[in-house]
């Protein structure tokens, strides 16, 4: 059960309400954003929530115990801070949101309604639609190391120690041409061999798409020019002269960890592990374990 503050407690209770809902989103980079379903701007603790904003929730309801509470927020792009390129970039996912019930009179006069997290934000046009998990969705999540052949480091992290900004694992190039939205040609990645950067990570520095990242699916050769793939299309399309920045892709694999980055040292898998083979043999009459003769 709620607390409800005491003094919207006593204004629920006159049955003339000055309600509105406010909702704020906290980005992993940082950045805060509140908007507000009231025709004026709302703000509290420190956060302006912008009116109009574009925010529409579906009905919220809660159960007991530890099952996952979902609900959807929808609307359209019609704030100025709610950019297509960004949703589209992935700066929405996994999002932290509050919801709240205010007295848009008295601001310190509400209830938060929902806490939760972003999941998957759907796009059509100019409208968009995000689920909104609750905090139990968390307790759904992988915690702690698998037991597993391939390594569970990321390439470059703490834990795997690959320095990705030495020379023989970071290239620059320069788009040439632009297929799709998501496969270019690309001049100034000649020193590589073919398939280096595949599941690497390639950052724009220039273009539309300055500062951001997508992961690399493909990496070939193609006469005098290198051709990259990346598995999410961008935001905005490529152009002849964009400059970007791509790192080396690990498969996860002992073999890559020692012949690509003679990283076995930091190597976080289990490569020697028994298989469901070994698993499942069983002892020979006349046979040694090694397929010998006794």
């Amino acid at each position: 059960m709620k607390k409800l503050d005491p003094g919207l407690m006593a204004h629920l209770e006159t049955g003339a309400t000055t309600l509105c809902h406010c909702w704020k989103l906290t980005r992993g980079d940082g950045a805060v954003l509140g908007f507000t379903d009231h025709d004026l701007p709302v703000e509290f603790a420190g956060t302006r929530y912008e009116a109009e904003g574009g925010f529409g929730a579906s009905e919220l309801e809660t159960s007991e115990g530890l099952s996952v509470d979902n609900l959807d927020v929808m609307g359209a792009l019609s704030s100025e801070r709610l950019r297509e390129g960004d949703l589209a970039a992935g700066l929405y996912d996994d999002a932290e949101i509050e919801i709240w019930r205010v007295n848009w009179q008295v601001p310190s006069e509400r209830v938060l309604l929902r806490k939760g997290n972003l999941g998957e934000v759907r796009r059509s046009g100019q409208r968009f639609s995000a689920e909104v998990r609750g905090l139990a969705h968390k307790l759904n999540q992988p915690v702690g190391r698998i037991y597993q052949y391939a390594c569970d480091a990321v390439l470059g992290d703490s834990a795997c120690k690959v320095n990705l900004a030495a020379a023989a694992f970071k290239g620059a190039g320069t788009v040439l041409a632009a297929e799709e939205a998501r496969v270019i040609e690309a001049a100034g990645l000649s020193g590589f061999a073919e398939g280096w950067f595949a599941r690497g990570v390639l950052t724009f520095q220039s273009g539309l798409n300055t500062g951001r990242s997508g992961e690399v699916k493909l990496h070939v050769l193609r006469a005098d020019r290198a051709v990259i793939e990346l598995w999410v299309p961008m935001p905005e399309p490529a152009a002849p002269g964009d400059t970007f920045t791509v790192t080396a892709g690990c498969d996860k694999q002992f073999e890559t960890c020692r012949a690509k980055f003679s990283n076995t040292d930091n190597f976080r898998g289990f490569p020697h592990m028994p298989g469901n083979t070994y698993v499942q043999a069983y002892a020979r009459r006349g046979e040694r374990n090694d397929g010998g003769r006794l």
